[in-house]
């Protein structure tokens, strides 16, 4: 609908613009606003930091959806789950939804649970809250719908709480949940201090400790679950490099609640001698490579990885490269989704940089399939091909354009 309206749109002008020998900064667009809001169909499971920010999410709203993200299973199967995610707004996810390249909620499950049968297998009144994955799967659903369940279940705290509350289970469509409500042993509603209630289920005594030095059953007694207490470990092993080095670095774990974290603070124990080294502080004694001749415009994901860089962090830096073209900054590569700063800093230390080969064009010659697909032009490619068509003048169409000024300095940067 919005190409069919930028085509109208189009053709109305030409057609003015033969009529008429006037200046085009004399006229008038009358839909300078849809312009401005333009937003080109996306799919919201290929989107990394950078592309959230683009729409106009904060750093840290960004980061929350792809946190989100991993939560509910590494993808967003519906538009519905999505508006879930409570970085979004009411108001953000309307501007949004015509452009999402994904089934709403009722299209979705029933393609989903297209090879359910219509009947779940339910042989009395029961409890969800002591059913298994394999109970779940007995009553109809597959092994991975029966999994989510759980994970589900374990966001609210271990229980479902009330009848309300499972069936707003994103996996349950409104079928399934009408077989199941009768036999439901639940409340018919949430209780309003729901979140007291959910803490009160369990009493812990808490005592002092390391969590440097807690492995996943040891987070499971302090009241994770299995899914969360694995997330804080891989989060301080993988993500922090081994340590938590602060009561922040602690904090910032996504699963690990504010009412958690007030819970448990008063009885952690930050000893420095149970710090691991990170990559930023080894010595790496066996390094083949001299960083010191490599471009960072041309080291390999293999270097990055001999560097001291994870793999996750390797690969993010050369696919964001990738789509760039080559990085113009060295604040481009700290910026980097999953980049260790420290070891990243260090590395823009020993290497050289040179930008001599990164592609640039004009607006007025830039390919269509090259702004497109830039992340830092492809919200605005169509707003440059309509500009370009009508007044072939870059500074004109800057102009016309009205971007932000953060969006227009770095768009400047790969343009001649």
């Amino acid at each position: 609908m919005f190409l069919l309206s930028l085509q109208i749109t189009f053709h109305f002008y030409k057609n003015q613009f033969s009529k008429s020998s006037e200046n085009i900064e004399n006229l008038t667009f009358a839909p300078t606003e849809k312009i401005q809001k333009s937003i080109t169909p996306f799919n919201p499971n290929d989107l990394h930091i950078e592309d959230w920010q683009d729409l106009g999410f904060s750093e840290k709203q960004a980061s929350t959806i792809l946190k989100y993200k991993d939560l509910v299973g590494g993808n967003f199967i519906s538009k519905e789950q999505l508006k879930k995610c409570y970085a979004i707004s009411d108001e953000k996810f309307k501007e949004l939804e015509a452009f999402i390249l994904l089934e709403n909620k009722e299209s979705t499950e029933k393609s989903s649970h297209s090879k359910i049968a219509k009947n779940l297998n339910i042989n009395g009144k029961f409890n969800p809250d002591k059913l298994s994955q394999q109970d779940w799967q007995n009553m109809g659903f597959s092994e991975k719908q029966a999994a989510a369940i759980l994970k589900y279940k374990n966001y609210l705290g271990g229980s479902f709480v009330s009848k309300e509350k499972l069936k707003d289970c994103f996996i349950i469509n409104d079928e399934q949940f009408s077989q199941m409500k009768p036999y439901l042993l639940l409340p018919e509603k949430t209780p309003d201090n729901f979140k007291a209630f959910a803490k009160t289920k369990t009493e812990i005594k808490y005592k002092n400790f390391d969590p440097n030095l807690l492995e996943i059953d040891d987070w499971k007694k302090l009241g994770f679950s299995d899914k969360q207490a694995q997330v804080i470990v891989n989060y301080r092993d993988k993500n922090l490099k081994g340590s938590f080095r602060s009561l922040e670095d602690f904090k910032s774990c996504f699963v690990i609640s504010e009412e958690k974290f007030n819970d448990l603070k008063a009885h952690i124990i930050l000893n420095p001698n149970n710090f691991k080294t990170t990559n930023s502080e080894k010595i790496i004694a066996k390094q083949e490579t001299d960083f010191s001749k490599l471009d960072l415009n041309k080291i390999t994901f293999k270097q990055l990885i001999e560097f001291g860089f994870d793999e996750k962090a390797a690969g993010s830096f050369i696919g964001f490269r990738k789509k760039l073209g080559g990085f113009m900054n060295t604040q481009q590569m700290l910026d980097t989704y999953n980049i260790d700063k420290d070891l990243m800093q260090k590395l823009i230390n020993t290497c050289k940089f040179s930008t001599d080969d990164v592609q640039k064009y004009t607006l007025v010659e830039a390919p269509e399939e090259w702004l497109k697909n830039h992340p830092y032009f492809k919200y605005s490619a169509d707003k440059i091909i309509f500009y370009r068509t009508t007044y072939p003048n870059d500074e004109k169409i800057w102009k016309f354009l009205k971007l932000k000024p953060e969006y227009e300095t770095r768009m400047r940067w790969y343009t001649k």
